[in-house]
């Protein structure tokens, strides 16, 4: 079905709103269709430390001397 060949995005059902209604009818669609548009890292939140999993790496291991201690922690 192919959408039919009207100019107009608006149309009034009832009632006979003044020129002032329908610019602040507008107004509020725009911003809401702008607020919608935005890109994905303006509206994600940071990630939660309790999601971060690089606290569960451990440190890499070094040779030498007392290294089997170190290799617990």
């Amino acid at each position: 079905m192919s959408a039919p060949n009207d100019p107009r995005h608006l149309t009034v059902v009832r009632g006979t709103p003044s020129e002032e209604e329908i610019a602040a009818l507008t107004a509020v669609l725009a911003a809401r269709a702008a607020a919608r548009a935005r890109t994905p890292e303006e509206t994600e939140r940071p990630a939660s430390g309790w999601r971060d999993r690089s606290r569960l790496l451990r440190a890499p291991l070094r040779p030498g001397p007392g290294a089997w201690r170190l290799s617990t922690r």
